[in-house]
C-alpha cells in the first residue's frame, strides 16, 4: 500500500503570530473556530487528525505570510526559530512529519545561508511568498537564494499571499471590508499573485539559469495552467528559447491544496504530465474526509495514482520513508 503524503500543511507558531499581529489582515483566516489551536497543535491533534483523514505523512509549512511581512531583524530571528521548531517536531514524529522551511526574505542577504542550515536540519524544502515589502521574487537580488536551492535540491514552494496595499486600493476594494478581503485572498488575490510569481520567474529566464531548480504551486497551479496559451506569447516576446507551457511541465509541481475537484485535475492533467502532481489538503484550513480523500483518489488509474500520492511527492522532496 502506497502512503498518503500531503505537501501543504500549515503550522504557526504562538511567538510568530504575536509578532505578526496588525501587519495582515489575512491573519483573521487564523482566528475562525479552532483554527489558531490547530495551527499550533504539531503533536497530538495533528496526528489524529491525519489518522483520521488517511494522512500518513504531512510536509508543514507555516501559514501566509510566513516572516515575509517582518522588519529584517525579526524575520531572521523568527526564520531560525521556526525551523528549529519544526525540526524538533519532526524529530517528536520521525514517522509522520516533514517540514518546509521558512526564510527572512525582508533580509536578501541572509536566506540562502538560512536555507542551508535549514536543509543541514533536515527540512525537505522551502515556503516563500511572490513579494517581502517592494521586492519580487524574481528580483537579482533573490538569485543567490534560487541557485542554493538548485544546489541542494530543496524545492521552492511559492505559496500565495495578500496582495500589496496599492494592488488592493487598485483591484480589491469597494465592497465591505469581509468582501474586499475575501476577493483579495482565496477568492481572487491570493491566486494570481502566486501564479504572476510563477510566470515572472519564468519571464526572468531562471530556469534557463538554473534548470535544475524545481517549483511548487498550489490550488492546481495558481491559475496559470489554465492559461497557458495566452502566456506561451510572452515567451516569444521576452525573447526566450523556452515557452511558459515547456518551463510549467519540466520545472513545476502543481498539488491540490484541498480542492478536490475532478474538472480542476482534468485540466491540469492536459498540460502537464502525471508526475508533476501531488496530493496535499492545505490543513487546517481545508479538512476533506477520509471519504471524500478516497473517492477523488479513485478518480486515478492505479499507477498515476501511485505517482500522485506517494511516489512524485518522494521524489521531489528526495523523503527516505
Amino acid at each position: 500500500m502506497n502512503p498518503l503524503i500531503a505537501i501543504e500543511e500549515h503550522w504557526m507558531p504562538p511567538e510568530l503570530a504575536a509578532a505578526l499581529a496588525g501587519r495582515d489582515d489575512s491573519l483573521a483566516f487564523n482566528e475562525r473556530g479552532d483554527t489558531a489551536q490547530r495551527l499550533a497543535d504539531l503533536d497530538a491533534g495533528r496526528i489524529a487528525t491525519m489518522d483520521a483523514q488517511g494522512i500518513d505523512v504531512s510536509i508543514i509549512a507555516l501559514t501566509p505570510p510566513g516572516t515575509q511581512a517582518l522588519p529584517a531583524h525579526d524575520a531572521v530571528r523568527l526564520s531560525r526559530a521556526a525551523n528549529d521548531a519544526a525540526a524538533e517536531a519532526v524529530r517528536r514524529n520521525p514517522t509522520r512529519l516533514r517540514a518546509l522551511s521558512t526564510l527572512p526574505m525582508s533580509a536578501p542577504e541572509a536566506v540562502a545561508a538560512e536555507l542551508e542550515r535549514a536543509a543541514d536540519l533536515g527540512h525537505v524544502g522551502t515556503m516563500v511568498y511572490g513579494r517581502s515589502g517592494d521586492l519580487l521574487l524574481d528580483d537579482p537580488v533573490y538569485e543567490p537564494f534560487l541557485a542554493t536551492a538548485e544546489r541542494l535540491r530543496q524545492p521552492v514552494f511559492i505559496h500565495p499571499q495578500l496582495p500589496s496595499p496599492a494592488q488592493r486600493d487598485a483591484a480589491y476594494r469597494g465592497f465591505d471590508a469581509t468582501t474586499d478581503l475575501a476577493l483579495a485572498t482565496f477568492g481572487w488575490g491570493w491566486h494570481v499573485d502566486a501564479g504572476l510569481a510563477a510566470l515572472r520567474l519564468i519571464l526572468r529566464g531562471m530556469f534557463d539559469r538554473h534548470p535544475d531548480l524545481r517549483i511548487v504551486l498550489g490550488h492546481w497551479g495558481e491559475l496559470l495552467p489554465f492559461w497557458l496559451d495566452r502566456a506561451d506569447s510572452l515567451s516569444r516576446v521576452a525573447g526566450l528559447d523556452r515557452t511558459v507551457s515547456d518551463c510549467v511541465r519540466t520545472n513545476v509541481h502543481l498539488t491540490a491544496s484541498g480542492m478536490l475537484n475532478p474538472a480542476l485535475l482534468h485540466h491540469v492533467q492536459t498540460v502537464t504530465t502525471p508526475d508533476r502532481l501531488i496530493f496535499s489538503t492545505d490543513y487546517p484550513f481545508q479538512q476533506p474526509t477520509r471519504t471524500e480523500i478516497s473517492a477523488f483518489l479513485d478518480l486515478f488509474p492505479d499507477d498515476e495514482r501511485a505517482l500522485f500520492t506517494t511516489r512524485n511527492a518522494a521524489s521531489l522532496f528526495d523523503l527516505d520513508l
